[in-house]
């Protein structure tokens, strides 16, 4: 630690290079969101929208590795954290358009002892029922096919919540209630209960899409989680399963070159994640108020995701919590993982919580990141001297992870402060689904991560080619160019329309794929 910070001193004029994503998504990656879960983010994404190249939309998730069939109360949003979509637009690394989500939440059958029930048309007492309830009286409501009306009356936890936009940062920001082109409350779709509760849930989620007016459009809700790894093996110290000859750990070029099959277990295949999804026309987030060509300097922009709770929580039971004074930021990501693998344990609570202009004070930890000398040792114990050598810090190949560089951002663009946003350039149209490539970037697809982030984006793979050096010169071949951990695709199908997540899996019939099972790889 003193020699890198030796070398922070010596490169300052070089800032932080950092690399943008190591092994998947944040999923219990500091100390405070692994005792605060409801607050955790577990992924973010920002990408062009698929179907309509003038829209942008921005996925938040929170709450991860939700099990499907863990009831009775499933997963609600917290009502007392602010959830909210950041985007710098001027290149200084501090929010212009923010847009912030609030949940309510209401009990309306308050003596059922779960949060969703239904069945059929409803059920009545039968004939042999004993006293005092009659035969005939009501039992079970309808089974849940709409989230208000008629078809909703089984659904007793429901929440709605609030859109706000806001421009500005500070005193001076422009605060404006986002609301239901209809003009009813916007409501948060729930779980995946089952088919007998929910017979036909596709239906019902698709209920959740609303639109806010000025080409705006809006989902929020539990879904599948879109992200996919071998998790075990990355955390085992990188012990990946596949078996690429001649170096183990790394694929092959046939496993490579495909972007639909598994060969190692998803770690999160099965669970579920609440999701916020909006959509936003592309006018409404640039500086200039328009859509700009990828050339521009101003197309490319900085999001990232923050959630927040009030600065004090009292306790007054048996009466509810109550949050009051200021929101404080708990947790904030913009590339995946930085924190949980790049960030000491002793700073990442004090990272979580800072804002990312502020992010030069954790240069220490990336100008020479710790994960790449790990892998770099590993490879060389186990599979021999010199096969994986790594280039020499400060690392500077990594620059355009961190700040507005080519070949994201147009030559000429403000590069900014070092920070952990994603950067998307806006001017680049989406990759359709028969030339949409996993690796993004590295496979030559210029609409994937990092220029932002899809669901479909193999950021695992990305990531651990990138921290292995294969942006410096000389370092683009392999084995560096193959580390990868044979998990390709998502467990289920994406959405190619918003909110583009798959829909949450059931918890009655949910399972979850593990090493040796059909579709899971080996164990070894």
């Amino acid at each position: 630690m003193k020699r890198l910070r030796v070398i922070v001193a010596v490169a300052m004029a070089v800032m932080m290079a950092a690399p943008a994503s190591f092994f998947g998504a944040n999923h219990r990656e500091a100390p405070i969101t692994a005792l605060d879960r409801l607050a955790d983010i577990a992924d973010f994404f920002a990408f062009v929208s698929y179907d309509n190249p003038d829209k942008v939309t921005f996925i938040l998730d929170v709450d991860p590795l939700l099990e499907p069939a863990n009831g009775p109360n499933y997963f609600p949003f917290d009502p007392e954290i602010l959830y909210a979509v950041k985007i710098d637009n001027n290149n200084d690394a501090v929010e212009d358009v923010t847009f912030e989500f609030r949940f309510q939440t209401e009990i309306r059958l308050a003596d059922v002892f779960t949060g969703f029930v239904g069945a059929l048309g409803g059920v009545n007492a039968p004939a042999n029922s004993p006293a005092p309830v009659a035969p005939g009286t009501p039992i079970v409501p309808p089974a849940i096919t709409a989230l208000d009306g008629s078809g909703s009356e089984g659904l007793s936890l429901r929440q709605n919540y609030t859109v706000t936009l806001v421009r500005g940062a500070g005193p001076g920001a422009v605060r404006t209630p986002l609301t239901n082109a209809t003009g009813k409350p916007l409501f948060a779709v729930p779980s995946n209960v089952g088919p007998r509760t929910m017979p036909d849930y596709p239906a019902l989620a698709k209920q959740g899409i609303y639109s806010l007016g000025s080409g705006i459009r809006v989902f929020a809700g539990t879904v599948d989680d879109p992200f996919w790894i071998d998790l075990g093996a990355a955390f085992d110290s990188l012990n990946f399963r596949a078996t690429g000859f001649p170096v183990p750990g790394v694929l092959s070029d046939t496993q490579d070159a495909d972007d639909t099959q598994n060969f190692a277990a998803d770690d999160v295949a099965g669970y579920n994640v609440n999701a916020i999804a909006i959509e936003v026309p592309t006018a409404l987030l640039t500086r200039e108020g328009v859509k700009l060509p990828a050339t521009h300097p101003g197309a490319t922009i900085g999001p990232w995701g923050t959630t927040s709770r009030p600065r004090v929580t009292i306790r007054r039971s048996p009466l509810p919590a109550l949050g009051e004074g200021p929101f404080r930021q708990v947790q904030r990501m913009g590339h995946p993982l930085f924190n949980e693998l790049i960030i000491g344990t002793g700073f990442k609570d004090r990272f979580s919580m800072s804002p990312p202009k502020d992010d030069a004070q954790f240069a220490n930890f990336a100008l020479d990141p710790l994960l790449a000398r790990v892998l770099n040792a590993v490879y060389e114990a186990l599979f021999g001297p010199n096969v994986l050598p790594i280039p020499t810090p400060p690392r500077t190949d990594l620059l355009p992870l961190v700040q507005y560089r080519p070949p994201i951002a147009a030559p000429g663009t403000a590069v900014g402060p070092v920070a952990d946003l994603l950067r998307l350039n806006t001017g680049v149209a989406a990759t359709q689904a028969a030339q949409r490539k996993r690796l993004g970037v590295l496979a030559g697809d210029l609409a994937g991560y990092p220029n932002g982030r899809r669901v479909s984006d193999d950021v695992t793979d990305i990531a651990a080619r990138a921290v292995a050096g294969v942006l410096a010169t000389g370092f683009n071949k392999f084995p560096h160019n193959r580390i990868g951990d044979g998990v390709n695709a998502n467990d289920a199908p994406y959405q190619e329309t918003f909110p583009y997540v798959a829909f949450a899996h059931s918890g009655r019939n949910s399972r979850h794929v593990d090493p040796g099972e059909a579709g899971g790889g080996p164990v070894n």
